[in-house]
């Protein structure tokens, strides 16, 4: 089940929410009883072997939390605190391993066994359960700030377990920190505003996947399935300019209903994204892209490797394998990794000093140079080979055989289109959220307090055709791709 179906938005969405606060906010405890159940309920509701997968999760780390809490008292000493948290951490990323890079690995390590002539593994393919790589995560920050003394352990299963299965992040995250939410787990109430704002987070989110990311997506998804010999290089800007877009407006725009849906049962989350693609730099891309999947790799894997404190040339280092696992966690596959490669040797090279010269650059040249880097590194993300990705590079800069006979721009490109790249472009900036800033500071004017009912009534017009062209979308059953399901 996703957010962006019909199923989701008429039926378990609004069972959830009558259940919830049938619930007295008293009773606190039995929310998260009824909020646990019902987030199991939609993992399992995809794939209901995996629920298994997911409570052994949360009873994995849950008691690696115990254990690190009776060691503190005095009553367990035969086992050390930096083996409890080790054995925590090899068994999730021992399952993570297994579920997601087994076949991965086997099938290169058959790769290299067929040309030494011997014979290759027989196995039988690992199905990938949806959303393993966040809820991972998110459990393994829990049990590393218990042991880093950065928060309380959770001694009630039930609270933890609803910590690592939270559906409105489950599966697409943000990656939420145990410490950020731990004081809403065990009390926290729903305000109207705080309600309503929920409502109106989540519809502008998606507004975006449907409206936006879908279409482009559909573009993109047509292009990228031509063979790449015949892709022109107006083929291939328009279709990597069309998944640019749809990839941030699909991650954020999951993000944005992760959380308004937050919201609506008293949870407040990170901020994920903040528009990435104004940035200046590479480095100011990765603090603006998915916000909290580079803060968990900032703050467990590349700080604990010494970060920036050694010698210049191992921060290149450490900073070049962060980035590549980055690349590897999204995908088991080489051009996720040659994605994160990619990024990484971004930073480096701007470490190294081109920082200065950029710096110095006319500041719609910086934006450009962002925005074509990444636009490159999506090549790789999007494509299927490495072949394919490489090619492909070479039709946008022209190196290709395409003699745009069969295939041709003008054949993905119409007025839709051109209108979305448009919309997608404008909204990929603040500028719509100035402008409706502007317009909040003179709806409260007293100066114009008696134009406040046409404005608020046009906005929440705007809310309401914006739900309902989303829910037409999703119920006359248009392309709507779930691209998580490989991370």
């Amino acid at each position: 089940m996703i957010f962006a179906s019909a199923l989701f938005l008429f039926l378990f969405l609004p069972l959830t929410l009558v259940g919830y606060f049938l619930i007295s906010s008293k009773l606190l405890y039995l929310r998260n009883i009824f909020l646990l159940i019902m987030s199991l309920i939609f993992y399992a509701w995809g794939e209901p072997v995996y629920v298994f997968l997911m409570i052994f999760s949360i009873l994995l780390n849950y008691m690696a939390g115990v254990l690190l809490h009776l060691h503190r008292q005095k009553l367990l000493t035969v086992i050390k605190e930096h083996q409890i948290l080790l054995i925590s951490i090899i068994s999730n990323l021992g399952l993570l391993f297994y579920f997601k890079y087994a076949n991965f690995f086997v099938n290169n390590l058959n790769v290299v066994l067929q040309n030494l002539s011997i014979p290759a593994i027989a196995y039988s393919q690992v199905p990938l359960p949806i959303g393993i790589s966040f809820f991972t995560f998110q459990a393994m920050s829990y049990v590393i700030d218990v042991y880093r003394k950065e928060t309380d352990v959770q001694l009630n299963p039930i609270n933890c377990g609803l910590y690592v299965s939270l559906f409105p992040q489950l599966i697409a995250g943000p990656i939420v920190r145990y410490h950020d939410v731990a004081k809403q787990i065990v009390s926290r109430t729903v305000t109207r505003p705080q309600f309503s704002a929920g409502i109106q987070r989540f519809i502008f989110g998606l507004a975006k996947k449907t409206m936006l990311a879908n279409p482009l997506g559909e573009v993109a998804d047509k292009i990228f399935a031509v063979p790449v010999h015949e892709v022109t290089t107006g083929m291939a800007w328009l279709g990597i300019a069309c998944y640019t877009l749809q990839v941030y407006f699909d991650f954020s725009g999951y993000s944005d209903m992760a959380i308004g849906l937050g919201r609506l049962f008293g949870f407040e989350f990170l901020e994920n994204f903040n528009y990435p693609y104004i940035a200046q730099s590479m480095r100011d891309f990765w603090r603006r892209w998915h916000i909290s999947l580079s803060t968990w790799f900032r703050d467990y894997l590349y700080i604990p490797m010494g970060g920036n404190r050694g010698s210049s040339l191992r921060t290149y280092l450490n900073l070049w394998i962060v980035f590549l696992l980055c690349g590897l966690w999204h995908g088991a596959s080489w051009n996720f990794v040659i994605w994160g490669a990619l990024h990484g040797a971004y930073l480096v090279i701007e470490r190294l000093g081109w920082h200065k010269y950029l710096d110095r650059l006319w500041i719609p040249l910086r934006h450009l140079y962002t925005l074509l880097l990444v636009m490159i590194a999506w090549v790789f993300f999007r494509a299927e080979t490495v072949s394919q990705a490489i090619q492909y590079l070479g039709s946008m800069i022209g190196i290709t055989d395409a003699d745009g006979v069969k295939h041709f721009t003008m054949l993905y490109f119409d007025l839709k289109t051109l209108i979305n790249l448009i919309m997608g472009s404008v909204l990929a900036t603040p500028i719509a959220s100035w402008v409706a800033s502007q317009l909040q500071k003179k709806i409260i004017s007293p100066q114009f307090s008696h134009l406040q009912p046409v404005l608020y009534g046009g906005y929440y017009s705007l809310l309401v055709s914006l739900f309902l062209i989303s829910a037409a979308s999703l119920a006359a059953g248009t392309y709507n791709p779930f691209i998580y399901y490989r991370f």
